[in-house]
Parts: structure tokens; sequence; C-alpha cells
């Protein structure tokens, strides 16, 4: 995919720069590269039509990134990225970071415009954008696919899905986590 011709990246060189490495970053090296990635965007030049869109602003051997504009409100269900890391910058509104835990308290944490975090490419989590959120997110390695988790007949199940399709919400586990943590509180 070219990002020169996306008419929001201002200097598409620079981007494509950010993924350039022998090697796959860390979560914090990828949180870095998103926050960095952030500056080359203009966010006037974004389109709000729709319910929102992710859009590859790079991908190579060892990382790829997403520029996430979300007009209505997104949740991405439980998932893992099959082993990448993340590194996630808000450009926009609001978005909430959630990692499945068992058996402690919820990990549930907010962030707004100029916040970044990472996630090691081990852990299950889910994201919570509020309408009109952008983010940026560099993954790293690339992503092979992403795992979908969600509850089905009682059993925590996982599916692979693509990494170039957003994942989809987990209802059924998320009222399961939901009770548990309301019920240990």
């Amino acid at each position: 995919m070219s990002t020169a011709a996306a008419p929001f990246i201002t200097d598409a060189a620079s981007l494509h720069a950010l993924g350039a490495s022998p090697a796959p970053f860390g979560p914090q090296e990828a949180e870095a590269k998103a926050e960095a990635a952030a500056a080359l965007i203009d966010l006037a030049r974004l389109d709000p039509a729709g319910t929102g869109a992710a859009t590859l602003l790079w991908r190579n051997d060892h990382s790829e990134a997403w520029l996430n504009c979300w007009w209505e409100p997104r949740d991405t269900g439980y998932h893992d990225h099959d082993g990448s890391c993340v590194g996630v910058h808000v450009l926009r509104g609001r978005a909430s970071n959630e990692s499945l835990v068992v058996g402690r308290e919820q990990l549930l944490r907010h962030f707004g415009p100029g916040e970044s975090f990472s996630f090691p490419g081990h852990g299950i989590h889910r994201m919570d954008h509020e309408p009109g959120a952008i983010t940026i997110h560099v993954y790293s390695p690339r992503i092979q696919s992403i795992g979908h988790y969600e509850i089905e007949d009682g059993e925590l199940r996982r599916w692979p899905g693509s990494p170039d399709e957003p994942s989809e919400p987990s209802p059924a586990l998320l009222a399961v986590v939901t009770q548990a943590h309301g019920a240990s509180s």
C-alpha cells in the first residue's frame, strides 16, 4: 500500500522511515513510533464519513501501523495480536484499554489526546473507543492474525482472524468479566 496518496499524511517519507528497522520493536519502542507517527497526520484532512475505518499506514517485515478513526463508538472485543506487541497513541477523543484478568482487580485504563500506552505481545485485551476517537496503533512484529475471544456454550473460545479485518465485540465475555469484577468489588 502506498501512503503517499493519503491526503492526511503530511510527510510520507518520514512516516515510511518510522517503520524501517532491522528487527522488531519492543512495546515501548512501538509506543514511541505511534506517537511520532501522530505528528505526521493532519487531522483536519480526515473524512468523518460513515462509522469510521482503520487505514494501513505502513507494513513491512518487522512492523505495521494503522490509523484508526472511529466516528461512532467502537468496541474491539477481547483479542490478542498473535505475539505482536502494540504501541497506541491517541490523537483525538478518548479510548480505553482493558486487559483480560482473572482472579484479581480489573485493569481498565482511559487515555485522551496526546496520551500513549503499550501492550505486550502475549496479552489479551479489548479497546473501547468513544465516538470521534482517533488513534494510531503500531504493531511489532507485524500481525499475522488476530485471535478473537468470546464465550460460547459456557466455554471461552478463540477464533483466528485476519490482521486486515477489525476485531468484533465480545458481548458474552464482556458480560461475564463485568459481572465477575462487580461481584468482587
